[in-house]
């Protein structure tokens, strides 16, 4: 049998093992028919800390991110460290605010972020952005997890959508069967084929490359002799902003996608979510010693395939290195393992996908008397339409315009941080104002977004988030993150209009988010839990945290 041969019968049959296991999950932890969201996309809200820890991991570290980092420190060098820093401010942040999103989703049944700032606002309007925001942002990431796949099966030599559109159908099958319980159930063996690729590798490769001190001497002659200025293994001054807003406005937006919140509101209680989110440190080791996967591609002399426009694909690095490194049979199985990282995010984007349509456009403007199982149904047939979506996006556009489209996405999304993360502590901004506000950075991230260029790889615009403060007239060569300048925007606009509208007396919508109101509401009543059960109060209340 050829190495190719190999490679790819350990990948089909890992991948085919996991395809069972995400149709055998419709039995695991089932309390009944998954004729609602709350069993079919939440998972019945019953996860306990390690599921949630594995399902949460399985959504922040896709294949992408497994191909992606990597392909940073490859072409740009310290700049792709940008991701440690990230996670390590991320968890504190995401713990001040998503343990009260859990605490008050759980009272009021609540399934989308949207749905919060439905209740807290009162404002169909800004719910309705708020879900075709995440919409915008979730379906281009969606997409990512397709490249992920795409460069490992080019390093295989397998070329055309054929293989993609397999893969992709088979997740949404046993997605659209099994609901939240395929990918928490994937996650866990995911973690670990990942974890054992990552430890072998940062054994085996160094030991055949000369070991460390060679591989960091190699980086850096390399990065030297670049003619592009702002790589290196230290980051030159231009970029500390970059780097520093980069790592801070990443933080602020991961928790803010559907997704995200998806994974959380299936935990089974407030105290799983704090014992996961005090436990999900420990990934960025993981996701340090993954970035490190770079510089040995660049000791290796891995030469990037070419993508279906012709430009060197930096994200074909690691399955190049994994093919060059190790015997065929492993680099299958190392293949499969970005695959099945690939799988898990992607069954759950889709699902938080039709959970947005579901709840925050069809039951708001279709159906308002939707029962349950025609809930679940329609977020059924929406997580498919995600999929193809997604899918279509890679097979009809350029590849590179997905990856600008993802970037956009993190923009966009971080735009809904005001109504969302700062709705939990306070409701001084009027609603219309938060409209407003939301409108502006939206707007103003995607100027900035369309006047990024990159004349070194052909792309006139949205080629990456790094805006160039001198487009704004400061005499500098430094560049922000477009993101955090636009939520700047939106925090002004969102200020401003408030102050205005309030001085003009106009009315703010109901809070349906305190005690007194969401228990005396009957057409919010469904899934919520009543008094005296274990769930924690809801945000307004006196005893919440």
């Amino acid at each position: 049998m050829s190495d190719r041969a190999t490679e790819l019968s350990a990948f089909v049959l890992v991948l085919g093992l996991i395809s069972v296991l995400g149709f055998a999950a419709v039995r695991w932890r089932r309390a009944g028919e998954l004729s609602s969201l709350d069993e079919w996309g939440l998972g019945g809200r019953r996860f306990g800390t390690w599921t949630t820890w594995f399902l949460i991991g399985g959504d922040l570290y896709t294949a992408y991110t497994f191909v992606a980092v990597p392909a940073i420190v490859f072409g740009s060098g310290a700049l792709g460290f940008f991701a440690l820093p990230y996670t390590v401010i991320l968890y504190p942040l995401v713990y001040l605010t998503v343990v009260r999103l859990w605490s008050v989703s759980r009272a009021l049944g609540l399934v989308t972020p949207a749905d919060f700032v439905r209740v807290r606002y009162g404002s169909r309007a800004l719910a309705c952005l708020v879900a075709l925001t995440g919409l915008a942002a979730t379906v281009p990431y969606l997409a990512l997890q397709l490249a992920g796949i795409s460069s490992v099966l080019s390093t295989m030599g397998i070329t055309g959508h054929g293989a993609i559109t397999v893969a992709f159908a088979v997740v949404a099958a046993y997605t659209y069967r099994s609901g939240m319980r395929a990918p928490a159930v994937i996650a866990i063996v995911k973690d670990v084929l990942i974890t054992g690729v990552v430890i072998i590798s940062l054994l085996w490769i160094p030991s055949r490359l000369g070991g460390w001190d060679h591989v960091f001497d190699t980086a850096r002659a390399g990065f030297a002799a670049s003619p592009q200025s702002s790589d290196g293994i230290l980051l030159h001054g231009d970029d500390h902003l970059q780097y520093v807003t980069l790592a801070l406005g990443s933080a602020l937006a991961l928790f803010l996608y559907p997704h995200m919140t998806t994974s959380l509101l299936a935990a089974a209680d407030r105290n799983t979510v704090k014992r996961t989110l005090a436990a999900l440190p420990a990934y960025s080791l993981l996701l340090g010693l993954i970035a490190l996967f770079g510089y040995l591609a660049l000791a290796a002399d891995v030469t990037p395939l070419p993508d279906a426009s012709g430009q060197p694909d930096p994200h074909t690095v690691v399955p190049l290195l994994f093919q060059g490194m190790f015997p065929p049979w492993l680099a299958g199985i190392a293949f499969a393992a970005l695959g099945i990282a690939a799988l898990v995010p992607a069954a759950v984007m889709s699902i938080a996908a039709g959970n947005l349509v579901t709840r925050n456009l069809y039951r708001e403007y279709v159906n308002p008397f939707a029962t349950d199982a025609q809930e679940a149904r329609v977020s059924k047939v929406a997580s498919l339409f995600s999929k193809a979506g997604a899918l279509a996006l890679v097979v009809v556009a350029d590849p590179q315009l997905s990856v600008g489209l993802q970037l956009a996405g993190g923009v966009l999304v971080l735009q809904t941080l005001p109504a969302i993360a700062l709705g939990l502590y306070t409701r001084w901004f009027h609603r219309f104002g938060l409209v407003a506000g939301l409108v502006a950075g939206l707007a103003a991230g995607l100027v900035m977004l369309y006047l990024i260029d990159d004349p070194a790889h052909g792309r006139a615009h949205f080629a990456a988030s790094a805006f160039p403060l001198a487009d704004l007239g400061l005499p500098t060569g430094a560049t922000v993150y477009a993101g955090l300048l636009a939520l700047v925007v939106n925090l002004v606009v969102a200020g401003l209009g408030t102050v205005l509208l309030r001085a003009r007396g106009v009315p703010d919508g109901p809070d349906i988010t305190s005690p007194d109101d969401y228990l005396s509401d009957p057409g919010r009543r469904r899934g919520v839990r009543g008094p005296g059960s274990d769930a924690d109060p809801p945000v307004g209340s006196r005893k919440s945290v």
